[in-house]
């Protein structure tokens, strides 16, 4: 996600941080490469054209702080510029006071509507505490129903299917079996067209009288770049679009959607889909987004999935192995399965600040191998990797599909692991940060 943009912003910085003294010329030169940039990632060219006139103006008409070089505070300007454009603030789902909350979701036919459906189910439910309720009523395509009984049954949460023809007697049907039930929330999956037309608009203009909704949220395809952006103005026109969400954003390097949305919309971008799992939908919180566009990281994300997928008892067990020197195969596979529940390792090493620069080769099948290596390990071995000659070294690299010379590299990484850890243990005792 924004390789592309994080790849040229990070060769923009170093040409700006390079310089002794920032001139006009400069600032120039480095404004014409960051439109290029921003074109180049299928960023509207209306709104990179916007972008680097107000960073011109910023530049021009700033005060030059004497805390930082003048190429530091072009970069702050540009940061600011960026999370400006995404929208300042984050902006989340605005719950009824009383009574049920009811959200609707609308797009095009591919979206990933449907699917978002479930992911903003899952994330109410686990991480705002809510009773959600799914209403299918995408009556177009045969599959939507039963795809949305499927994910609500895999997050737990009960999904109203009635058959029919007419999606607004369903969702009338639907919205009164919540009633009677323990929901706080109800969130409806419409039909989708392969594009915009009059019937779509009228079904969900219909839909939207009955139900009075409290969220509109219209599902945008991120990979399509301009498609998104032009869809998106054409919903927000037709109907009283609350909010834009972004999907697939894991498969697009380059972005340009995010960055054209909000400011062609006017709508903000409540949450981007970051991946296939059910749980890899996120709030878009501008000021950290713009800083992972711009390669600088987002620290602050990375310890907040930390914090949900870190067992805090299993942290201060590791801390103790560590310190006693006693840290095995199978404290590191505890360790693995706890680093996937937080996203994929792309992502991961995208919110660290510099990782990009390291380009790490660690990728998410690497991870599967040396779990599958370890997994092929008896309990023993696992525990005291030392007693691994070569006929076990032999079974354990039939038993993972991998090489032997695999098998020998984890092995020797493993051992360099535990003599960081061991000098790391002589320091005076550490504790880890409340929540890790």
């Amino acid at each position: 996600m924004f390789e592309q943009l994080q790849d040229r912003f990070a060769g923009i910085f170093k040409t700006i941080r390079g310089q002794g003294k920032i001139s006009e010329a400069n600032i120039q030169g480095a404004l014409r490469d960051i439109r290029r940039s921003l074109l180049e990632a299928d960023v509207n060219f209306k709104v990179a054209r916007d972008f680097v006139n107000r960073v011109t103006d910023k530049a021009k008409g700033g005060k030059v702080l004497t805390s930082v070089t003048p190429g530091q505070q072009f970069i702050k300007i540009i940061q600011d510029e960026m999370a400006d454009f995404l929208g300042k603030t984050a902006e989340e789902i605005q719950f009824s006071n009383s009574g049920i909350t009811v959200i609707v979701l609308a797009g095009l036919q591919g979206s990933g509507k449907t699917t978002t459906c479930a992911k903003l189910a899952y994330f109410l439910k686990n991480k705002r505490r809510k009773n959600p309720w799914l209403i299918a009523a995408d009556l177009q395509r045969p599959a939507a129903i039963e795809q949305l009984k499927i994910l609500g049954d895999q997050i737990a949460v009960p999904v109203f299917a009635e058959s029919g023809t007419d999606p607004v007697s369903v969702i009338k049907s639907g919205l009164k079996s919540a009633e009677t039930s323990d929901a706080d929330t109800v969130i409806i999956d419409t039909a989708g067209r392969l594009h915009i037309d009059e019937e779509l608009m009228t079904q969900l203009q219909n839909i939207i009288a009955v139900t009075a909704p409290h969220e509109v949220l219209y599902v945008a395809d991120g990979m399509t770049g301009q498609d998104a952006v032009n869809s998106s103005k054409a919903f927000a026109d037709a109907i009283k679009v609350t909010g834009i969400v972004l999907t697939k954003m894991d498969g697009d390097s380059r972005g340009g959607a995010a960055l054209s949305v909000r400011h062609i919309t006017g709508k903000p971008i409540k949450f981007i889909g970051t991946g296939e799992k059910i749980d890899a939908l996120e709030i878009l919180h501008p000021d950290r987004l713009a800083q992972r566009i711009l390669g600088l990281g987002d620290i602050v994300s990375l310890v907040e999935k930390a914090q949900e997928a870190v067992d805090l008892k299993e942290a201060e067990k590791l801390q103790k192995r560590l310190v006693e020197n006693s840290f095995s195969l199978e404290d590191f596979q505890t360790q693995l399965k706890q680093l996937k529940k937080m996203g994929s390792v792309t992502q991961l090493l995208s919110m660290i600040p510099g990782a990009g620069k390291l380009k790490m080769d660690v990728n998410d099948q690497q991870l599967k191998w040396v779990e599958a290596i370890i997994n092929s390990m008896t309990p023993e071995e696992r525990r005291n990797p030392g007693i691994l000659n070569g006929s076990r070294r032999k079974r354990v690299a039939r038993g993972s599909g991998r090489s032997i010379f695999e098998v020998n590299q984890l092995l020797k990484q493993f051992v360099q692991m535990k003599k960081m850890m061991k000098s790391m243990g002589k320091l005076k005792k550490m504790k880890f940060p409340h929540g890790l």
